[in-house]
This record gives C-alpha cells, sequence and structure tokens, in this order.
C-alpha cells in the first residue's frame, strides 16, 4: 500500500529543506520545496556511492577494480552514506545534486512500493547516464527507448521471452543446450571462473542464435568490446566512429545468422514475430546475449556460498536421491539478493509530477539502491545472511522489499528465463560432484561481504 504524504508541521522531520538543509520555510507555504540533501551530502555520496559504481564499470565490470574496491571497503562506506542519508531525513525522498542533475534518492520501503507501482511513461528507465552507456552496445535496445516505441520493443521482448508464461516455450531445448555444454565444468577437481564464463558464453549464443553459431567467439570478442567502451559512455556524447563500425560488424553477423536460426532460439522467435521495422527485432539480440552472460557471475556466486554452507548444499540432495532445482533455484535468488547485478534501479522523470506531495520537475532522475535496501536487516531479516529458505515462503518473489528482477513496468522480461538458465548451470555441477571448497573463502557464521568479485572465484568439485 502507498503511504499518502505525511502532514509537515514543526515535528515533521521530513519538512520542507532549502539547499543547505535548512527548515525556515513555514509549512504548507508557497516556499515548501522538497528535501535537498546539504552539498557535502551529495559529495559524499557521489565519491562513495556513484562514482564507484561508475568506475567499477556497469556494462562491462572490471574486475581488477572490483576487487579493490572490495579490499578497501567500499561497499561499507556506501552502505554508511545511505543510512546517514536516511537518519538524517528520516527515511523521506532526498535530492542529491550530481554531475548528471538531481537524483531522487528513496529509502523508505512505502516509497520503493510507489516506484514499482509508477508506470514507465512516466518513470521511464531510459535514465540519461544509463543511456548513455548502453548507446554503444545496445542503442535500439528496450532501455534506451521511452513511449510508443519504447512499449513495441518491450511487447517483442515479453513475446520472445515468454515473460508472461510460466515456462518459455523452448525450455526443454534449453536445458539440452546447457546440459550439453556443462560436461566440460566438471572435467577436473577445479572449476575457475574463466572456464564458466567460456561455457556460459557458448550457451547464450546456442539459445539466442542456434548451433550455427556455437563457436564464433569472435562476435562474443566484439560485444565484449562494446561493452568495455560502454562504461565510458557516461563521460562521452556518443558513440565513437570506432564504437560504431564495431557495433555495425556485430549487428551484420546477427543479420547473417537470422534466416537460418531455428524456431526455438531467442532470434528465431524474434524473426518469426511481427513487429515494425524501428523496433529492430535481430537488434535486440544484443541485450540477450549481454543478459545470458550474466549467467557466469550468478552461478560462480552461487556455487560459492554453496560451498561455504554445506548444510544448504547438502538438502539439494533428498533421501531418495533425487534433486531438488526447486530449492537449488531459491539459492539463486538468494545469492542475486546479496549481490544483485544491478543494484541500484535508476529511472528519470518524463513529465513533472509529485511525491509525497513535492513537486519534481521532468528530468529528474530516480534512484531506488535496492542492494543496499534488501541487505538491510531492519527491513529484510538477516539481510547480510544466506538464507535461501526465505524465497520458499509463499509470495517472496513478489515481496517488494527485495528485487532481484525489479518489479512493475520495469520488471526485467527475461526473468524466469535467465533464473532457469542459471539454476541449470549449477545443477550441472551439483547433480554429481559436492563443491567442497572454494575461493575467497567465506565465513558462514558472519555477515557476508558486501561484494564479492565473480572473476576471482575458485571452486573445489569432488565427487558425490
Amino acid at each position: 500500500m502507498i503511504r499518502p504524504a505525511p502532514p509537515t508541521g514543526p515535528e515533521d522531520p521530513a519538512g520542507p529543506y532549502d539547499s543547505t538543509g535548512s527548515t525556515d520555510s513555514p509549512p504548507g507555504s508557497a516556499a515548501a520545496r522538497p528535501s535537498r540533501a546539504r552539498r557535502g551530502e551529495s559529495v559524499r555520496f557521489a565519491v562513495t556511492h556513484s562514482l564507484p559504481a561508475f568506475v567499477r564499470g556497469v556494462p562491462a565490470p572490471r574486475p581488477a577494480i572490483g576487487a579493490l574496491l572490495g579490499a578497501v571497503g567500499q561497499p561499507r562506506w556506501s552502505a554508511a552514506t545511505l543510512r546517514a542519508l536516511r537518519d538524517r531525513y528520516h527515511g523521506a525522498p532526498v535530492l542529491l545534486g550530481g554531475a548528471s542533475g538531481d537524483t531522487l534518492v528513496l529509502l523508505d520501503p512505502a516509497d520503493v512500493e510507489e516506484f514499482f507501482a509508477r508506470p514507465v511513461r512516466e518513470l521511464a528507465l531510459d535514465a540519461v547516464d544509463k543511456t548513455k552507456m548502453l548507446a554503444v552496445l545496445e542503442p535500439t535496445g528496450v532501455i534506451c527507448s521511452h513511449g510508443d516505441l519504447r512499449e513495441e520493443r518491450r511487447s517483442l521482448n515479453d513475446e520472445v521471452l515468454a515473460h508472461h508464461e510460466d515456462t518459455h516455450p523452448s525450455h526443454g531445448t534449453f536445458r539440452t543446450v546447457i546440459a550439453e555444454e556443462c560436461t566440460r565444468l566438471t572435467a577436473g577437481p577445479t572449476l575457475t571462473f574463466a572456464r564458466l564464463r567460456r561455457t556460459v558464453q557458448r550457451i547464450a549464443r546456442r539459445i539466442v542464435l542456434g548451433d550455427q553459431a556455437a563457436g564464433d567467439e569472435e562476435l562474443h570478442g566484439w560485444l565484449l568490446t562494446l561493452r568495455k567502451e560502454g562504461n565510458w559512455g557516461a563521460l562521452r556524447r556518443g558513440p565513437t566512429a570506432a564504437d560504431q563500425r564495431l557495433y555495425t560488424a556485430a549487428t551484420d553477423r546477427l543479420h547473417v545468422y537470422a534466416p537460418h536460426a531455428p524456431d526455438t532460439t531467442l532470434l528465431g522467435r524474434a524473426r518469426d514475430t511481427a513487429c515494425g521495422a524501428d523496433v529492430d527485432a535481430v537488434g535486440q539480440a544484443h541485450h540477450w546475449m549481454l543478459a545470458l552472460d550474466t549467467i557466469a557471475p550468478i552461478a560462480a556466486r552461487t556455487l560459492l556460498l554453496l560451498a561455504a554452507h554445506p548444510a544448504e548444499q547438502a538438502a539439494l540432495h533428498d533421501q531418495s536421491g533425487g534433486f531438488d532445482s526447486t530449492r537449488l533455484q531459491a539459492c539463486v535468488m538468494e545469492s542475486l539478493r546479496l549481490y544483485p547485478i544491478v543494484p541500484d534501479l535508476l529511472r528519470i522523470l518524463r513529465a513533472d509530477t509529485t511525491w509525497r506531495g513535492r513537486p519534481y520537475p521532468a528530468g529528474t532522475h530516480v534512484l531506488v539502491p535496492i542492494g543496499f535496501l534488501q541487505r538491510d536487516s531492519g527491513l529484510v531479516p538477516g539481510g547480510s545472511l544466506f538464507a535461501p529458505g526465505r524465497w520458499c515462503a509463499e509470495g517472496a518473489e513478489r515481496d517488494r522489499r527485495m528485487a532481484p528482477f525489479s518489479h512493475g513496468e520495469g520488471r526485467c522480461p527475461g526473468d524466469r528465463l535467465g533464473l532457469m538458465a542459471a539454476t541449470e548451470v549449477c545443477a550441472q555441477v551439483l547433480r554429481e560432484h559436492r563443491v567442497v571448497g572454494g575461493r575467497p573463502r567465506l565465513d558462514p557464521h558472519r555477515p557476508l561481504p558486501g561484494a564479492l568479485n565473480a572473476s576471482g572465484v575458485q571452486l573445489a568439485l569432488a565427487r558425490s
């Protein structure tokens, strides 16, 4: 339920603040303005939260930078900054200044509920910096779109990814692909992230494009280069000439595959779905490849967490010798809660609007630091502990305190497909093997670290 705007008055901690944080304007006066953080608070937020996220890399995370930030405690700095903002403004939305304009940060569950409830035509996904990054690698993607065109592209994605169906029509084919490719994961006593990543890339190419592209590492290399260039997109006016040439080469390759892609593949389903030319059905494959590649870090973190929690791993095998895939799916969801692929949900107001009765102009960014919130033990019990059982409770996937795939109109259209694929990759490792150790070492009796660099994960395997 969305909470109504709180009354303003002398006791109201979320009363009108001016740009210095003072509360001199009388409640309810024409001078009342949104709560604006002090300049020092905006700087602290940028230094401890926004800037590290940019430096770490968004389309293509930089492993070395991520490891360094984790080692020096950056996740703790970020959490401390967000807690300080919430305490000072008593959970009210707070407006922070920044290089790309004002950002309204939401830290109260009722405001997060409203964030998910508002339509994307009003609260759009194509925020400025995000679009500048993604425009390098998927300029015609859903996230870079708004209005009628965005709805057409989203409709295509919903159809291809079977967003509104419990099981994807190609579920059986995809599981076979994953099983065939994952045989190489357990070929030795040690599973490195590099081997897991190569396997997932082959799976992604076969699911999106078909067996014809299984060995096309050149295409994947082009896509990875574009993602790395996208990391710098926020600092540039637009894609460089080299970026455009590389994007054209990758897109041309996709068009070569499209006529021959089997009907069961994502590209084959897109080809056979009626849509306008502006939708660029084939161009959507750039994002599908990006999304499926995230299965590697998801699986690596899930398996490492299970190595540190042997009782949870043992529970996957019932006494009759079967394997509990539903429980494993809960483990994957818990891994995503602890280490979300997208820790900040960023949108932009497309029209003047109000929040808690206060006005905000079009162009204002709105941010939900969901990675922080869904680890907050005040909101989610045992927030920094690995507790997969929480996902077995009825309605857990609809609990908006936790949002591994977001909620509302902005929910990821590939949520079920991605969850199935990540769960099945983990299952292929665990059905006949146990993860008996791993690096980095995790202490199951202490709060888990705020960051976990997947590229550094190494797992020790033993036959069950």
